[in-house]
Order: C-alpha cells, then structure tokens, then sequence
C-alpha cells in the first residue's frame, strides 16, 4: 500500500489536473512502459509498420520508380493504417485506463495481471466505441466545424467512463454528454492544454525528420537547379518518420492520463463518489 499515493476521485483546478497528470506519469512510467510494450507492443509493431509502409506508398513512386503513383496501393496502404491506428487506440486506451483503475483499487500499486484481464474483458466493447465515437465525431465536422468540436468534447471521455464506470457502450456515450453538461467550456480548455502539451512534447521528436528535410532540401538545390520537391525524400526520410511516429504514438498515450483526471473531476463535482468513499471507510475504521 502506498501512503502518498494520488486521489483520483477529487475535484481539481486547471492547472492542478496538468500538474497531477504529469506526477503520476513521473511517478509510474516504468511500470507504464514495461504494460505498455506487453500488452500493448502487437498493435504498436502492427501501426509502426502500416506507418512506414504508407509513407512508402505515397512517396515511393517517385523516390524509388519512375513509374506514376499508384493509387489503388495508397487505398490499401491507407486501409491498413487505419485498421491499424484502431487496434492501437484500443489496446493504448484500455491498457492505460485499466492501469489507473488498478491504482485506485490498490491504493497506489498497480498489478499487472489486474490490467491484463481488463483488457481482455473490454477490449471488444472499447473497439466498438472507438468506431461509434469516430463516426459520431466525422459526421458531427461534416456538418460544421463548431458542432465537430462540441461533440469531440464529450465523447473524449467515453472510454474512461465505459472503463470506470462499468457502463455498455451506448450508456458510456450518453453519460459523456450528461458529464459535460454544465462544464463543457473547462472540459474543452482543459483538454485543449492537455493535448497542447502533448503535441509539443510530441513535436520534439519530429525534429530530426524536418532537420532532414532541410539538409536535403540544400543538398539537392545546391546539386541541381532543376530538382524537384520529391527529391528532398529519400529511405532515410522514410526511416526517420517511422520513429518519431512511433515515439509520437508513445507519447501521446499520456492524454489518457491526463483525461481520466478530467472524469474524475466532472464525475466527482457532479456525483461526489470519493467524498461519499471518504465518508464511509472514516465509519468502517472506528
């Protein structure tokens, strides 16, 4: 049992979630990287290499051939990423989800085997509310941009609700919007710094393919007045993508952290479980 542990189910300011998210992240990144790469690992091999194989899709016509770009390859290539960008948002959500639902039961610890079976359990439900969600949220910016963002507000928490919770998939989506009611403009400035920061942090990473780009972009200018844009891309580009996308995909499961903060925020200020928590284990310890 660990002492010092975090609270999830409280109230917190702005400033307090971003905080908080990044202590728990500093906190128990070992543990989250080794169920990470374990349970996790398949998919991310699987996206990694439908990365690598659509950036080889789309500039290796003219990279690699001289032959014209193939387009019934970049609807596969296409096809296959998103199939594989679907298993890894599962599989990260769950897995991350589970590893704080873990630490709460266990005041702190998180167990390995607790994770595991949960993404089992959920996995298939948290696929189908993937699909649901990205529909809901593609048709919603299909009609206007502004409907778009207020429906993607909500539904960003669909997962830690179906997780924490226990809900079915369309009680997770409805309770969303019931959660954000009220408060969805401090949801949206919240995950807005959250995913802000992520994306800054992410977009260190994807220095080295932009520094390759430019020196590059000067060796080939420099060599010939007639060079053309593709010829600033090259195998190593392709290499150098595959990584930073894959550092970036890492990185970016800390969202999840710092969303279910914002459920327990609005589920606490809207329903009060840790206080109502609280109260009892005071009675149950006299």
């Amino acid at each position: 049992m660990h002492n010092n542990h975090i609270i999830f189910k409280r109230q917190r300011e702005l400033g307090e979630i971003l905080s908080v998210t990044f202590k728990f992240i500093r906190e128990n990144y070992k543990t989250g990287l080794r169920l990470f790469f374990k349970l996790v690992g398949p998919s991310f091999i699987l996206l990694v290499a439908a990365i690598t194989f659509y950036t080889y899709t789309t500039l290796g016509s003219s990279l690699f051939t001289n032959e014209n770009l193939d387009a019934s390859n970049v609807i596969i290539a296409l096809a296959l990423l998103m199939i594989a960008y679907l298993a890894y948002f599962t599989s990260m959500t769950g897995t991350m989800n589970h590893m704080i639902l873990s630490y709460i039961n266990n005041d702190g610890q998180i167990k390995d085997e607790e994770v595991k079976d949960g993404l089992k359990q959920d996995f298939g439900k948290i696929l189908l509310l993937s699909i649901l969600t990205g529909i809901i949220t593609f048709a919603a910016f299909m009609f206007f941009v502004i409907p778009g963002i207020y429906v993607f507000v909500p539904l960003s928490l669909v997962t830690a609700i179906l997780v924490f919770r226990r809900n079915g998939v369309t009680d997770s989506i409805s309770e969303s919007f019931q959660l954000v009611k009220d408060n969805w403009w401090m949801t949206f400035a919240t995950l807005l710094c959250i995913y802000l920061l992520i994306y800054v942090i992410g977009l260190i990473f994807q220095l080295p393919a932009l520094i390759y780009i430019f020196i590059r972009a000067f060796t080939v200018a420099s060599e010939s007045s007639a060079a053309k844009p593709q010829d600033m891309f090259g195998t190593g580009y392709v290499i150098i993508n595959a990584i930073s996308s894959a550092i970036q995909y890492i990185i970016y499961s800390m969202t999840v952290i710092g969303v279910a903060f914002v459920y327990f925020h609005l589920n606490e200020k809207k329903n009060f479980t840790g206080t109502y928590e609280t109260i009892q284990n005071l009675g149950n310890n006299r």
